[in-house]
């Protein structure tokens, strides 16, 4: 299946996709993935090494005749979302990534495909490997745990890269020269409820809200797409006289857009409850029948009982908080058109054996504004009498609209393609912002090409975006200004 890719063009990259992708590399689990680039970089003879956090950084110097251009330092992450769809039988932690091509697109088999940012990665490793690629000094710098607290870029040490440029190989959209990012917290709320004795002989309902298109909670959150917890705090609400929850799972990674939820209610009567859930899920179909075509909504009969479930006060503050819990976008940017300044993804929801847990990833390119959404959220779940902390805290990365590398970038791109590249900020985070504490004088940007879907079993990568990017590639480090 994988040998199709390999004879995509330009081969060079699309073949170290496939190496790469051969590995399992979920976040905080790289260790496989470490050894594999390290053992890439000294079977090149190339200086290689790994500092203390995990990050790999691979040394090559310039090419003939380019020894007098300023050093760039190639960067992408290694670890990569994991996230599959519920009838694909798929283990992360063993397999590696089953691809496919489905036209102008490459594809993953039910699960994530790895392009971001793996085909950054790919890019880098081809361009070390090659001996035809004109370049200047290059260090390649591979950080971990990007996905799940950037905990790789927080962990460098300044002092251990030389180059002047960073070149950040993560941006989703070929036309896009990225220029700043939003920064993040974790908000988590933990909580216990008090059990009560279920009716007898009452029955037991599955209530699941499944097929949502899900998404990067950072890039994808402007879409109003529906969150799968949002939408089943919906449904038990408006049954909430009728049913007493007894377990709810939803959602699965803080930078997913949740897609499934399910939960597993005692319902007292089942015709009240029957009218009650036909109404409200009559109305959220109607509500996303467009941004949503495929999301399913259903309660059925279990044959699984509950002698105990959540008590009715316990139950109304756990609603009431859901309900209150702000999700999607808080505030649009009032100085850059169509961004997304500050938002919050309700993630991951867990109800079960008296335990409770909500876990959040606000996002902003404002700090006070994070700060106001992370305190509102705070006082939403310390009201309903749970613990919130905050975590995983890291900076946005500020826009330099008088970078020189940019100005490289922007030239470029008109000169190959045109038309002006989208020169923006986006409601991501990159690892720039956090990288910049370290090495302020350092001149960053980010691009990269076009992948729809990260963080979803849709994601995909452009095959002619690839080939455009490559290309692009080649030319900025042609490109590079002397010392």
């Amino acid at each position: 299946m994988n040998e199709a890719i390999r004879n995509l063009e330009p081969k060079a990259l699309w073949n170290k996709f496939a190496d790469l992708n051969a590995v399992p590399r979920p976040s905080k689990k790289e260790e496989r993935v470490i050894a594999f680039m390290k053992d890439f970089g000294k079977k090149l003879g190339l200086e290689t090494l790994e500092d203390e956090v995990g990050n790999v950084i691979i040394r090559k110097p310039a090419t003939k005749g380019m020894e007098d251009r300023k050093a760039v330092v190639l960067q992408s992450h290694l670890d990569m979302v994991h996230q599959k769809n519920n009838d694909t039988d798929f283990n992360f932690d063993t397999q590696g990534i089953e691809m496919l091509v489905d036209g102008d697109w490459v594809r993953a088999k039910g699960t994530t495909l790895g392009a971001d940012n793996g085909l950054g990665v790919a890019t880098i490793m081809a361009i070390l490997e090659s001996n035809e690629i004109e370049h200047p000094a290059i260090e390649a710098l591979f950080t971990i745990d990007e996905e799940t607290g950037m905990t790789g870029a927080k962990g460098l040490k300044g002092g251990l890269l030389k180059g002047d440029i960073l070149l950040n190989l993560d941006t989703e959209e070929d036309d896009e020269i990225g220029v700043g990012c939003a920064g993040g917290v974790d908000v988590t709320a933990t909580g216990t409820y008090n059990e009560t004795d279920t009716p007898k002989n009452a029955a037991t309902f599955t209530i699941k809200v499944k097929g949502l298109n899900g998404g990067h909670s950072g890039m994808d959150i402007i879409k109003g797409l529906g969150n799968a917890n949002k939408l089943m705090n919906r449904l038990l609400f408006a049954t909430k006289d009728f049913i007493q929850l007894a377990k709810l799972e939803g959602g699965s990674l803080r930078n997913a857009i949740p897609r499934e939820s399910m939960a597993q209610v005692v319902v007292s009567s089942e015709e009240k409850f029957h009218a009650a859930f036909e109404k409200m899920k009559t109305a959220i179909l109607s509500e996303y029948k467009s941004l949503e075509p495929n999301l399913s909504i259903s309660a059925e009969k279990s044959s699984e009982t509950f002698s105990k479930a959540m008590t009715h006060i316990d139950q109304m503050k756990f609603f009431n908080a859901m309900n209150a819990a702000h999700n999607g976008v808080y505030r649009m940017s009032p100085d850059i058109e169509d961004l997304v300044e500050t938002s919050n993804n309700i993630a991951k929801v867990s109800v079960a054996n008296g335990n409770i847990k909500i876990e959040c990833l606000t996002r902003s390119s404002v700090e006070s504004s994070k700060d106001v959404l992370a305190n509102a959220l705070t006082s939403v779940f310390e009201l309903a009498g749970y613990e919130a902390k905050l975590a995983g805290d890291y900076p946005g990365w500020a826009p330099n609209m008088d970078s020189p590398i940019l100005k490289v970038l922007d030239n470029l791109y008109q000169k190959m393609n045109g038309e002006k590249a989208n020169v923006a900020a986006c409601h991501a985070g990159l690892e720039c912002g956090i990288l910049g504490q370290n090495y302020p004088e350092m001149d960053m940007i980010s691009f990269g090409p076009t992948i729809k879907g990260a963080h979803s079993p849709d994601e995909r990568a452009s095959i002619s975006s690839a080939q455009k990017y490559w290309d692009f590639v080649m030319e900025i480090l042609k490109n590079i200004p002397k010392k």
